[in-house]
């Protein structure tokens, strides 16, 4: 439901809990990415529920070819911007590459560090059991997990590529044990990626937590897509599990086309764009001008 300026102002902080009541009551649940804080301002405005500064910022932002390159300097900087532009919506900042896979103790201060600067209200992790002591560790601290299986993109090398997880007996019983195990160890939400719809359903039934989906299905308690796919901000390959609901990428070139033909037509700006002063006040300049040994100003 949109939200004016006038449901802004008694527009409920989203919270776990109101994530959790959501799940219960079959309300599916809607999240986005964002990595600024103009998208975040409008996507707040709108009233999405969870808006995921992810590392996907990336390819995204940064033009990388993959996650692995993400810095926690890039992701702090990003999230902080992300949350200062969504008070209402519940802001979850993403645990990039080597944040937490060292050891209990970094992944600890990382997220501490997304909390602390970043002001987010919780973080994301990728992985399943291996993961399980710092999801424990995490929330144990008081920090807010969400969890991530499936396809997990920073470990997209040693997956074989990016293609569907879970499809066959044994990584689809793995997946949903994982599952058990993150909800478990203190997550209070998990993002099921690239997975086959049929899997999607079974995980999400096994677990009290609120799913998130992103090729995972329609029996998710909820969706999550890349802002930038969902709005065609760049031309070229669609994943499967994309669904484009504008074409940003053809709107911002019709526009700024029509800006340089301006421009190299003399259209632009027009009288209306401009400033102006007294005739008086301009030949005063002038005059001064011509005694001070300027080029002479045309008339």
């Amino acid at each position: 439901m949109p939200y004016g300026e006038d449901a802004l102002r008694t527009r409920k902080v989203m919270t776990i809990a109101g994530l959790k009541e959501k799940k219960a009551a079959g309300e599916p649940l809607t999240m986005l990415t964002a990595y600024d804080f103009p998208t975040a301002q409008i996507e707040d405005e709108l009233g999405i529920d969870m808006i995921l500064c992810g590392d996907s910022l990336g390819m995204t932002v940064y033009g990388y070819t993959g996650t692995i390159s993400v810095t926690m300097e890039q992701m702090l900087l990003h999230a902080e911007a992300v949350k200062r532009g969504a008070p209402h919506s519940f802001v979850i900042g993403d645990m990039p590459f080597l944040s937490y896979q060292v050891s209990v103790e970094e992944a600890i201060l990382n997220a501490g560090r997304l909390m602390k600067e970043a002001r987010v209200d919780g973080i994301k992790l990728e992985g399943g059991r291996e993961m399980a002591d710092r999801v424990r560790a995490i929330t144990k601290a008081g920090i807010p997990v969400m969890g991530h299986i499936g396809l997990t993109p920073q470990s997209v090398s040693a997956l074989g590529g990016f293609r569907a997880q879970g499809r066959d007996l044994s990584g689809a019983v793995r997946l949903i044990e994982d599952a058990k195990i993150l909800e478990e160890a203190g997550a209070f939400a998990l993002v099921l990626e690239a997975i086959p719809e049929q899997l999607g359903e079974l995980i999400t039934g096994q677990v009290d937590i609120p799913t998130i989906g992103i090729g995972a299905g329609a029996y998710t308690d909820g969706q999550v897509l890349v802002v930038h796919d969902a709005l065609g901000f760049f031309g070229g390959h669609v994943a499967k599990f994309v669904k484009q609901y504008a074409n940003l990428n053809q709107v911002m070139k019709d526009g700024l086309r029509a800006y340089m033909d301006d421009v190299a037509g003399r259209k632009f700006p027009a009288a209306e764009h401009c400033y102006g002063m007294s005739n008086e006040v301009l030949a005063q300049i002038k005059e001064k001008m011509a005694g001070e040994g300027f080029k002479k100003a045309s008339d």
